[in-house]
Order: structure tokens, then C-alpha cells, then sequence
């Protein structure tokens, strides 16, 4: 094996929540490796400096508007990307979201239900048409989740965060068992990231030293070192990979 084996030449990818943060950087990563992408999101006019990213690497960008709520809209994506840029190979799921930071004696089942669709089902919607895509073409595939170590332990003042990326975590093994050998399923846990996401968190003095002081790397991550992950991951490197929870935290979890 060589170095080759990390190129995703050839490759189709689709990366949801493709406009920024984790997502638009591993858009980028994905192409920078050989693929052709699609970045998807809920707005196209966000996409447009990621495709502009993603073309300037020479692989083929698409943007795509989906919310990974909307059933039918999740339905005809794959579809629609492999009508534009060929057969999907690799999918990731980023969309996520995370409105809620408090206690959960206060919070509704509104927004527990949100919070829970948009992060859980949506990656079951999306995971399901590519498995489907799959299937039809007689290929093999890949699925990265994008979870976060809230599903590998848990995160106080979060609990519908946590809920829902362990209930993907579970999704991720079950897949990976259910659909071996042809498509793996893998999951990527991070910890705390520079981005929008966290800037919350970040900003305020208190709670970003207390989050330090329990990384032993003494920082947060930088939404490439995610990308690159997400590469491996997507990559014939990981062939004996699936059912995987990456986790990528700075050590967090490991004391």
C-alpha cells in the first residue's frame, strides 16, 4: 500500500451542511484528494465560496439546497447529484445543529424534536437514498456521520445535543454491520472546534479556560483537522474500517 491509497480520485462525494465550518472544509479536503463534490445546504447562496473552493482545487463542484428534514427534498438528492457528476460514492453527514445550551428541567420537546430531526433522522433521510443509490447501481459506498464526542460521553447543559449524536453513533454500528461488506459506515467524533458552531462557548471567558482544562492538547481544533479525518475515513486507507467512532478531540476523552 502507498500513499495512494488516501486519493479519492475518481470519487463522488456529497457533504452536507457543506457551507461552513466542519462541512465546507471537508468539501474542500474531499476535492483536494482527487473527488468531485457536492455541498449541500439549506441556503445555495451560502454554498457559493465552497464550490468556488472545491473548483479551485480542479475537481468538479456542485452546490445542492436540501434541508435534511424535508423528506421529499432528501429523496431526489443523490439522484439529482449523480445526474450532474456521476455515480455518488461517499457521503457525509454534517448537518447539525444545536440552538439549546441549559438546563433541561427548562427546555421544551419542541425544541428537543428539532434539535433531534435535524442531526439524527437527517442523517438517517440522507443515509437511506444513498444506500438506495447504492444498491441500484450495484456499487460499494462509504458514510461518514459526523457526531462528536457528545456521543461518545456525556456533555452537561446539552442533553438533546447528546442525545441525538449518541442515537447516531448507535446508527452509524448498526449500519455498518447491517450493510457490510458493501458500504461502510463509519463515524467522526470531535471535540470542541473553531467555528460558528462553538463561538458561543469560545467567547465566554469561564467556560472556554474550563473546557481547556480538561483537553490535554490545550486548545480547540481547527475545522481542517476534521476535513482531513473525514478524507481517511472516505478513503480505501480505512478499507477495514467501519462501524468506527473517530474520535478527534485533543485527548478529552481519553483521561
Amino acid at each position: 500500500m502507498t500513499l495512494d491509497a488516501f486519493s479519492l480520485a475518481g470519487s463522488v462525494v456529497i457533504v452536507t451542511g457543506g457551507s461552513r465550518g466542519i462541512g465546507e472544509e471537508t468539501a474542500v479536503a474531499m476535492a483536494e484528494a482527487g473527488a468531485d463534490v457536492a455541498a449541500v445546504a439549506r441556503s445555495e447562496g451560502a454554498l457559493e465560496e465552497t464550490v468556488e473552493r472545491i473548483e479551485g482545487t480542479g475537481s468538479s463542484g456542485v452546490a445542492r439546497t436540501v434541508d435534511v428534514t424535508d423528506d421529499d427534498a432528501v429523496a431526489g438528492l443523490v439522484d439529482s447529484v449523480a445526474d450532474e457528476l456521476g455515480p455518488v460514492d461517499v457521503l457525509v453527514n454534517n448537518a447539525g445543529t444545536n440552538p439549546y445550551f441549559g438546563d433541561t428541567r427548562k427546555l421544551d420537546t419542541e425544541t428537543f424534536e428539532h434539535i433531534t430531526d435535524v442531526n439524527t433522522t437527517g442523517a438517517f433521510r440522507c443515509t437511506k437514498a444513498f444506500a438506495r443509490h447504492v444498491a441500484d447501481h450495484d456499487g460499494t459506498g462509504v458514510v461518514v456521520n459526523v457526531a462528536s464526542v457528545g456521543g461518545v460521553v456525556g456533555l452537561p447543559y446539552q442533553a438533546p445535543y447528546t442525545a441525538s449524536k449518541h442515537a447516531m453513533v448507535g446508527l452509524t454500528k448498526s449500519l455498518a454491520v447491517e450493510w457490510a461488506p458493501d458500504i461502510r459506515v463509519n463515524a467522526l467524533a470531535p471535540g470542541y472546534v473553531t467555528t460558528e458552531f462553538t463561538k458561543g462557548v469560545r467567547e465566554n471567558d469561564s467556560i472556554r479556560e474550563d473546557l481547556l482544562s480538561n483537553i490535554p492538547a490545550d486548545r480547540f481544533a481547527d475545522p481542517e483537522e476534521l476535513a482531513y479525518a473525514a478524507v481517511y475515513l472516505a478513503s480505501p486507507a480505512a478499507a477495514y474500517a467501519t462501524g468506527e467512532v473517530h474520535v478527534v478531540d485533543g485527548g478529552m476523552t481519553a483521561r
